[in-house]
């Protein structure tokens, strides 16, 4: 059985992760499917020399997203690759980190799949994982955290969201889209009964030039994140394996916080 990559093979979408940025960080398979695309979908945060490994006769559809501003809503994305497909075109659908984590990828494979036609996954290196490794912030660790879990801090209804036993000692919790709901996510895990005191870092533009990693307790992080100017894209990392962060603060945001809590 031929694979969906066999450049024979023509009308068909390849779902591929991009990484969280540096070019360097994608897989073979991924630089391999798009070198055969017909064309490119791809989010606004994609790297320039990843869009380049395209053929220059790709047609490069962007459909970035940014917080409260939607160019296309994703029933249309979904339409607008289902079209090309269907006039035969091999189809990279590119996403940043994973499609399987907070990149609708699962969405979109349902509904190429319900329209008939074939569609592939390429896994990519996800936010998390990449971002944190370049901080040399392990996730998981035999002496401080046994357990990560990744939530979005932008889902409707945030306050409602049952977070519980997901951040706290032995425990790792990896935020998405955090920044700007970061004053409410601290009360959150503090209600929930996460020590004011837990260690908390925040990853910005991980992997790409001018990143920075930044350390505070968690009931700093809210100000931390207004005194830095921190923007998107950025995760944030709640859990004791912070300490263990090769971060740029140099122990400086440490004292800040903790004057908060004196």
């Amino acid at each position: 059985m031929a694979t969906l990559l066999d450049p024979n093979a023509r009308g068909r979408v390849i779902l591929v992760g991009a990484g969280p940025g540096d070019p360097g960080l994608l897989t073979i398979r991924a630089v391999q499917a798009l070198r055969q695309a017909d064309v490119v979908v791809h989010d606004g945060l994609i790297d320039l020399r990843v869009l380049d490994m395209a053929p220059p006769h790709a047609h490069r559809i962007s459909v970035a997203k940014r917080r409260a501003r939607h160019t296309l809503p994703q029933e249309s994305i979904n339409a607008l690759i289902i079209a090309h497909v269907k006039a035969g075109a091999i189809v990279v659908r590119l996403k940043g980190g994973d499609p399987f984590i907070f990149g609708r990828g699962g969405e979109e494979v349902e509904a190429v799949r319900a329209a008939g036609l074939p569609v592939e996954v390429v896994p990519g290196v996800s936010a998390a994982l990449g971002c944190a490794a370049e901080a040399m912030l392990p996730l998981t660790h035999r002496d401080w955290s046994s357990a990560v879990s990744f939530v979005a801090g932008q889902c409707k209804g945030l306050k409602d969201q049952d977070w519980s036993g997901l951040a706290g000692k032995g425990r790792t919790l990896v935020i998405y889209m955090g920044v700007a709901t970061c004053p409410d996510i601290a009360d959150k895990l503090i209600a929930d009964g996460v020590a004011p005191d837990m260690p908390v870092a925040v990853i910005e533009k991980g992997t790409l030039d001018g990143h920075r990693a930044m350390r505070t307790l968690l009931a700093d992080l809210g100000a931390m994140v207004e005194r830095e100017k921190v923007q998107s894209p950025a995760i944030i990392v709640v859990g004791e394996v912070v300490m263990l962060a090769d971060a740029e603060d140099k122990m400086a945001a440490w004292a800040k916080a903790a004057e908060t809590l004196a």
